[in-house]
């Protein structure tokens, strides 16, 4: 089985009042894929990760993670291999110290206190987080917090993350450094944000969301460089991208 494969097939998704939030999206991802989403608000972009991760149920259509299809019977099982990090960290942090926190999936898998540890040093270790994994998380800062919300997945080992607005709400620094462990990271990545330089240097390919359909699908460098697409989706093009005028004293 290829854990790694993610699939949408004729994806669908109507809140309760009947408003269609993914309209009949296909795609594939195949392993070691970094995928940026983009959109304005309002067209989707986090609907279609819960739809990723179990959270939500299709209205129609399907979830494939590798050979088989994401269904109640075995999202458990799908969600060892899917880790999620949503926008908010304090949505993830929730127990006294970090290290209970990143520790927390890990002994609920079951496994022996001696794997447990290995794999909060490793985790921690990848986000440069080693030094605060006895802190309590309400006294980190926005960018320490986003570092413990991303080791608590990755203590889980999982082949794919899906993460929201990974870079909403830090500092300048926090974003770079952010940018820097998502470009070291092997996984199969999923990023859905209004970061489009993030996306430019994180993912190859890119899908474009507009009211919950496909706009675009494909090369990063090519949706960024056409600026009716950009226009016509709500989107600005990433501020890289942008040639400033030189400035000139008076």
């Amino acid at each position: 089985m290829s854990h790694h494969l993610v699939q949408a097939e004729n994806l669908e998704y109507a809140y309760p009042d009947g408003t269609r939030a993914i309209d009949c999206i296909n795609f594939i991802i195949t392993h070691g894929e970094s995928l940026g989403i983009a959109g304005a608000n309002g067209s989707g972009k986090s609907t279609l990760l819960l739809l990723l991760n179990g959270c939500l149920t299709p209205t129609s259509g399907m979830v494939r993670i590798g050979d088989f299809p994401l269904t109640v019977k075995n999202v458990h099982d799908v969600r060892k291999r899917v880790g999620t990090v949503f926008q908010d960290p304090d949505d993830q942090l929730f127990m006294p110290r970090v290290y209970d926190d990143v520790a927390f999936g890990p002994l609920n898998m079951g496994l022996e206190q001696d794997e447990v540890d290995k794999r909060v040093e490793a985790a921690l270790k990848m986000v440069d987080a080693s030094d605060i994994k006895f802190r309590p998380p309400y006294r980190l800062s926005g960018g320490q917090k986003k570092a413990a919300a991303i080791a608590t997945v990755l203590s889980m080992t999982p082949d794919i993350l899906l993460l929201d607005e990974p870079s909403s709400g830090l500092d300048p620094r926090s974003r770079r450094q952010l940018i820097n462990w998502l470009k070291t990271f092997q996984h199969t990545k999923i990023i859905a944000t209004h970061d489009l330089d993030l996306i430019k240097d994180v993912c190859g390919r890119t899908i474009i969301i507009s009211k919950g359909k496909v706009a675009f699908d494909g090369p990063t460098h090519k949706a960024f460089s056409d600026e009716r697409l950009l226009e016509e989706n709500h989107l600005e093009k990433p501020l890289s991208m942008i040639a400033h005028a030189p400035c000139h004293s008076s």
